[in-house]
């Protein structure tokens, strides 16, 4: 039987996550011997092999130039410091956890899609983002000595995260896609370098193998993405992304001994409700401007855009 293109994006969706998933946990195993800047320069040096044999392959036409130069920079920044904050928060917290704080990204794109892009919230909506955000106070639990400086790197890095798609959505239809993963790949090669030699310690032959690895999975779960989104709509394939808490809740009671507790899962599923409702949402709106002959103001969920994926 033929898959439609729909169920063939979103089957693709899928295993792009559970690509990044894998990354996600090896990341966690190996921020335990070093820190979240070596890790996240030894990764870019990995994945420059893998960018050239993508540039080697693009028919795009154009250049390598960005139309829009300080935009494309300021998003290397904010992926840079996105991938770090996030691979410290896999060092400090469950793996679930942070996963759950992760998932507010696309809450946080609502709220500040209004401010920098001029867009209107409805009611409905608005009443999800609360929502979302009651969810991530119930796995915060303020008043408690759980809160840590843990938390404080996941939501630093959905808030990358965040400025990142806002960033996307505003530029992403003038640039070629080659050119957003190679400016965030270089803006991480020269910030971490710079700070290096602060923190280096030397790494053992499996360790490097290991960040190869993670290299080779988050480019790989990328090129997934890439396809899922040519084949299916936004709203079928995003969602996917929320298959992630399952691979969170394998590989933490499998490889780190941890249990989320029923207030972090009742957080999860509030959270994960809110993002899903806003996606599918959006989704709806831009199918209806489409049919209307009005161009959708950005070609990707912003669900999609997560700080802990390193393009």
């Amino acid at each position: 039987m033929r898959l439609s293109p729909n169920a063939t994006g979103a089957l693709m969706g899928l295993v792009s996550f559970a690509l990044f998933a894998g990354h996600d946990a090896l990341i966690k195993g190996l921020a335990g011997r070093y820190t979240a800047i070596q890790i996240s320069f030894t990764i870019a040096c990995f994945s420059f092999p893998l960018l050239i044999g993508m540039l080697a392959t693009d028919r795009t036409v154009g250049t390598l130039l960005p139309v829009n130069r300080y935009w494309v920079i300021l998003r290397g920044i904010t992926g840079t410091f996105g991938a770090v904050t996030a691979f410290y928060a896999f060092k400090t917290l469950p793996f679930a956890e942070v996963y759950v704080l992760l998932f507010a990204t696309p809450l946080l794109v609502t709220v500040l899609a209004v401010p920098l892009l001029g867009e209107k919230v409805g009611l409905r909506r608005a009443l999800a983002v609360i929502a979302g955000l009651i969810g991530v106070l119930i796995v915060l639990r303020p008043g408690t000595s759980a809160f840590s400086i843990g938390h404080i790197s996941a939501l630093a890095a959905a808030l990358c995260g965040a400025m990142s798609a806002i960033i996307t959505r505003r530029i992403g239809r003038q640039e070629r896609p080659a050119v957003f993963v190679i400016y965030v790949t270089m803006t991480n090669f020269t910030l971490m370098g710079l700070a290096l030699p602060l923190v280096y310690v030397p790494m053992t032959g499996p360790d490097l193998a290991t960040m190869a690895l993670v290299a080779l999975l988050a480019f790989t779960g990328m090129q997934f993405m890439i396809q899922s989104y040519r084949r299916a709509e936004a709203g079928v394939v995003a969602p996917m992304q929320y298959s992630q808490m399952i691979w969170a809740i394998f590989y933490g009671a499998m490889f780190f001994d941890e249990t989320p507790d029923g207030i972090t899962l009742l957080g999860a599923a509030i959270v994960s409700a809110s993002g899903l409702y806003i996606v599918l949402r959006e989704a709806r709106l831009k199918t209806g401007a489409a049919a209307g002959g009005v161009v959708p103001q950005s070609n990707t969920s912003t669900c999609s855009e997560t700080a802990k994926n390193p393009e």
